[in-house]
């Protein structure tokens, strides 16, 4: 997406060349390249709107410093008004109070919750931590395999009591469980759902109350787009989301999502996923 932008501006850059004020039409006309490169990173058009709005105000008070051109002065605003939409210090997972700590991890069928689930249990393992992985998507038993296998394979244990409990009271006995073998982290893996479902909202929100946890991460695809906006306001609206998680970051994805979501809810973004080899995970 940034390349994308990068490529835009540079013709409108070029006009302004031998400048040492900025006209409302060179501002403009770099605004245009601007929003027209953030809409087709299918940015949420409000986000779009504002964003260019605050650019516009701050390039029409730029004084171009020595060695530095209109255009490459407007290149540092843009990267800067980018860095504090989507946040200017890396934001960490938080784990407060006594152990157990859990992550609770929620978001839309097919986002890639149970493959993130076991890339985070590797990385906070890296860290010198002790996870449990928790499978609670009692709906599709595919999932509780595939958690296992993944488990097995990163050899971190898997809590499952199969599909005939509800999910709450797995988690609960998740819990017990970690305090017993000493595991500091429970990752607790649930079910896919779509917002509108208002029965399966009702149960994450249940689970949420049972176990109280230190981080709600919220998995999106990266290649949501615009209804990635609704998709967070609505599971922010249940179970207060701290942090954000983008899968499939090493697609062909135009980002828009990432930026739209933070603007509008104020989530931060906390981990990308930037591969499907099992440590394709990283703090943003």
């Amino acid at each position: 997406m940034f390349e994308s932008l990068s490529e835009r501006l540079q013709g409108t850059f070029e006009s302004m060349r031998g400048k040492s004020r900025l006209t409302p039409e060179d501002v403009d006309a770099a605004l245009a390249e601007v929003r027209s490169a953030l809409i087709a990173a299918d940015v949420n058009f409000r986000v779009v709107r504002d964003f260019t709005g605050k650019l516009r105000e701050r390039a029409l008070e730029l004084e171009v410093g020595a060695g530095l051109t209109p255009a490459q002065k407007v290149v540092q605003l843009v990267h800067d008004e980018l860095v504090e939409l989507l946040g200017s210090t890396a934001t960490q997972l938080e784990f407060k109070g006594p152990e157990p700590h859990v992550i609770l991890m929620v978001g839309l069928q097919g986002a890639g919750k149970t493959t993130t689930a076991g890339k985070l249990g590797l990385l906070l393992r890296r860290q010198r931590h002790k996870p449990l992985l928790v499978a609670a998507d009692i709906y599709r038993p595919a999932a509780i395999e595939q958690l296992q296998t993944l488990g097995s394979q990163l050899d971190i244990p898997v809590f499952s009591e199969g599909t005939a409990v509800k999910p709450e009271e797995i988690c609960v006995h998740a819990l017990d469980r970690a305090r017993r073998d000493g595991n500091d982290i429970v990752i607790m893996d649930t079910a896919g759902r779509l917002q509108i479902d208002e029965e399966r909202m009702e149960e994450v929100r249940r689970i949420y109350q049972h176990v109280h946890p230190d981080e709600t991460l919220l998995v999106v695809d990266a290649m949501t787009g615009q209804e990635g906006v609704k998709v967070a306001q609505e599971f922010h609206k249940r179970v207060a989301v701290t942090g954000m998680v983008f899968t499939r970051m090493d697609s062909d994805a135009r980002g828009g999502a990432a930026l739209s979501i933070r603007a509008v809810t104020g989530i931060p973004v906390k981990v990308l996923g930037t591969s499907e080899r099992p440590d394709g995970l990283e703090p943003f």
